[in-house]
């Protein structure tokens, strides 16, 4: 299983090399349905499904999203989760950067993690403010806490659990209402169809049996 590790409280990769997250756990479900011992591939947000198509994992988990150019090279699961694009600031600042407009402004400091869909999104939509890369996905929300950067950009539920870990620090702006609609997968090689519908059916059940809600109940109360 391929994971990038920097995406709680979806995949986390411990500083001892364990591994933690809801989809973590629900890829050693997926391993115990199939028979097979689950061994987790640490890799990137630019290398994830260069990885898959390569066959260095038969699935990659934790907060992938579906977009065009992973599904023509590589399978989709159905999705699993529904989510968007919404910012996480300080929370002295949530009323200043409710909107696009308002981000996109000189002098509004945009921190991102590259090789994924929150960079794709900063990059398609802000052209006056100052994107600011930083290379860590673990450490990234560290940069707007402390003042080197204004906000962050990326998914609803991560927005929502650092938000949690950071009472009064840092807050999400309407999580509820993201600037986008998108759904997230698991990600499997293009040539396997029957793995792919193998996978989709435990997931079918993993959702609807109180599995994927008992691994995300610590994470998201």
């Amino acid at each position: 299983m391929c994971s990038t590790g920097d995406y709680r409280p979806l995949t986390y990769r411990e500083p001892d090399g364990g591994w933690s997250g809801i989809d973590v756990d629900m890829a050693g479900d997926l391993a115990g349905e199939l028979g097979a011992r689950p061994t987790m591939v640490e890799t990137t947000w630019s290398g994830l499904l260069d990885d898959v198509v390569a066959g260095k994992c038969d699935i990659a988990v934790g907060g992938v999203s579906i977009t065009e150019d992973r599904a023509q090279r590589a399978a989709f699961t159905i999705p699993y989760l529904r989510d968007g694009k919404t910012p996480v600031v300080r929370c002295p600042d949530v009323e200043r950067y409710r909107t696009v407009a308002d981000i996109d402004r000189p002098g509004v400091r945009a921190v991102v993690n590259p090789g994924g869909t929150n960079e794709r999104f900063v990059r398609e939509h802000l052209h006056e403010a100052t994107i600011v890369p930083h290379p860590d996905n673990n450490t990234i929300f560290d940069v707007v806490a402390d003042g080197g950067a204004d906000l962050m950009v990326t998914d609803a539920i991560e927005t929502r659990w650092q938000a949690a870990q950071r009472p009064g620090e840092l807050c999400s702006v309407h999580p509820e209402d993201p600037f986008t609609d998108s759904e997230k997968a698991y990600l499997t090689q293009a040539g396997d169809p029957a793995f792919t519908e193998r996978v989709n059916t435990w997931l079918r059940t993993a959702r609807t049996d109180g599995t994927w809600d008992g691994f995300a109940e610590p994470w998201l109360g």
